[in-house]
């Protein structure tokens, strides 16, 4: 159901025409056969969260040293800011989903991502900012620690110790930043980049990333699927969950097996961060590989995505597109075939983005020249 999907819905919006000779992002070259309206699906009950987010990549690119990343290809910077600039004005000033789709269409560009198959095939996942119970101090119950950055951290001989090493060892004593009750929680504090840490019924901690070591990141769930522990169409976030449940001897190995090591902060109650520098809006922001993609740009996706019903435990995937702010990125996240989707905070979050692994496509939107 899925491919046929994908199959009949490459020209949505009857975007066409896209070649790729070697560059990652490239200017659609023609629009027909319109057959929908305004795609967004969550545009009429989040308007205000869309331009918030549009207002935090603005405050990004505002910063002299955002200049730094640009230009991509022939994306500049001043063009990413006209291009949300404009974007906001027609948000604002639209009164149909028709006329600000005519406005768009007439106004800006589409470039496409060329994706994992130089097809603009994207894989999308979902990730999330986790709420678990935590401790200041170790206890028989909280023993499992989130570490600060060591001070010492610029002058590590290279290549850094593994996340085995740091974690057998005491080369990471002195700097625990805060304790939780399940190795798994704090591997997935790791791999999410921030959580909210409940210490007591009234008081909440939160943090975000701080650093992290030079070793590359593995996926459990990979590696789940190389030993025939799970197949590929298995793997999700509450598969791997359920199956270190039922198979608790086996998950220090797993985990250990991601050599990559993430290292935390307190951010005084701040929302999750991305990694631009500006907090990350729920199902409006997206992570991209920054050495490919232009940050803190607008983008428009199309994938399929899981929603529950209060009726109903099991959940319904559509197909949506969606206007996105690319403000984060993931060791994970690497080539123009990978995008994360940031879905939010809690239980409610993570059941939907521990679902995502679906195809799809990406385009940017700029501004005609």
């Amino acid at each position: 159901m899925l491919a046929r999907l994908v199959a009949g819905l490459a020209l949505w919006w009857g975007l066409r025409g896209v070649v790729w000779a070697g560059s990652v992002l490239v200017p659609v070259t023609a629009v027909a056969n319109l057959e929908v309206q305004l795609p967004d699906d969550r545009l009429a009950t989040d308007r205000q969260q869309l331009l918030r987010a549009i207002d935090h990549s603005l405050s990004f690119l505002a910063k002299p040293s955002s200049h730094r990343f640009y230009p991509i290809g022939d994306i500049t910077h001043d063009r990413v800011v006209r291009s949300l600039r404009r974007f906001r004005q027609l948000l604002l000033s639209s009164k149909s989903a028709a006329e600000l789709q005519r406005q768009v269409l007439q106004e800006f560009v589409f470039y496409q991502s060329s994706g994992r198959d130089n097809q603009g095939t994207v894989l999308f996942t979902g990730y999330y900012e986790p709420v678990f119970a935590a401790s200041r101090q170790k206890t028989a119950r909280f023993r499992y620690p989130l570490y600060r950055l060591p001070a010492d951290f610029a002058t590590w001989e290279k290549p850094h110790p593994t996340r085995r090493e740091l974690e057998t060892t005491d080369k990471l004593q002195g700097w625990e930043l805060v304790w939780l009750a399940d190795p798994l929680e704090a591997f997935l504090v790791h791999v999410q980049g921030s959580a909210r840490l409940r210490l007591s019924e009234t008081e909440v901690m939160t943090v975000g990333y701080a650093g992290k070591t030079d070793r590359p990141y593995t996926s459990i769930g990979a590696e789940l699927i190389k030993d025939g522990k799970m197949k590929p169409e298995e793997v999700d976030l509450p598969a791997i969950i359920n199956y270190f449940q039922r198979h608790p001897e086996e998950l220090l190995d797993y985990l250990h097996r991601n050599e990559s090591y993430v290292f935390f902060r307190e951010t005084q109650g701040r929302p999750a961060i991305g990694s631009i520098g500006v907090p990350v809006t729920p199902e409006r922001s997206i992570a991209t590989d920054k050495s490919l993609m232009p940050p803190g740009a607008l983008a428009l996706i199309s994938t399929t995505l899981p929603f529950f019903s209060p009726s109903s435990p099991t959940p319904q995937y559509r197909w949506v597109n969606r206007f996105v702010l690319d403000q984060d990125t993931g060791s994970a996240i690497r080539g123009a075939g990978r995008v994360d989707i940031f879905m939010g905070t809690g239980k409610a979050a993570q059941d939907r983005a521990g679902l995502i692994k679906s195809p799809g496509r990406l385009y940017y939107l700029l501004l005609k020249d």
